[in-house]
């Protein structure tokens, strides 16, 4: 058990047997009532976050989770292949285990796999991926509309909206993966273009 006053950010614990991760808090004093922690909690299985508040002095469950690094290897059905780089072993996890994070997995590329009591509860990814573009229409000539953006399909299959100047085959786009942007990296100019969200266009 953990009490509540000594949350930090990453610490993992169990309510209502899911599995959360503590991304924010904060310690509330009011000035009538008890003081109590509020806190921002992200659910390790699926993603989704709440926000919850707690007594303060009150404790929770604390949830080890282990983590072992793999290789993603390729995709065989509904099975996503992955695996351990020191021992050579192989496991199979279905795309219910992978959820939203499937869209970003590309062949050869180290993950984390999480795990509970020797339960898969996801994984995760690195914070920045690079991907090859390998589809998209050239830009229409004479078309200067800005910040107009245009379909490109990476190499994983994933579909982004990307500036019109990207030419297929041309660009590796590195995509944060925490926040589902994008951000391509262009050579000469060295200035941040911020456009529609989530899209971040990086020229350096």
């Amino acid at each position: 058990m953990i009490n509540v006053n000594d949350f930090k950010n990453g610490l993992t614990i169990k309510i209502d047997n899911n599995i959360y991760t503590v991304i924010d808090f904060q310690h509330v004093k009011p000035g009538k009532g008890s003081a109590f922690v509020r806190a921002k909690l992200k659910n390790i299985k699926n993603g989704t976050t709440i926000e919850t508040t707690f007594n303060a002095g009150v404790k929770v469950e604390a949830a080890r989770i282990e983590r072992r690094e793999m290789q993603y290897l390729y995709a065989n059905g509904d099975s996503y292949v992955f695996m351990n780089m020191q021992t050579y072993d192989q496991i199979e996890l279905n795309k219910d285990a992978i959820g939203d994070d499937i869209k970003f997995l590309k062949e050869n590329i180290s993950v984390y796999i999480t795990m509970y009591e020797g339960d898969v509860i996801g994984i995760v990814l690195p914070d920045k991926i690079d991907y090859l573009v390998t589809a998209t229409e050239p830009a229409v000539k004479g078309n200067t509309t800005s910040g107009a953006m245009k379909d490109a399909t990476l190499e994983n299959g994933l579909v982004v909206k990307v500036p019109l100047f990207i030419t297929f085959f041309s660009f590796t786009v590195p995509l944060t993966t925490s926040f589902s942007s994008l951000i391509i990296k262009l050579p000469l100019q060295s200035k941040l273009i911020v456009l529609t969200k989530p899209v971040l266009i990086v020229i350096s």
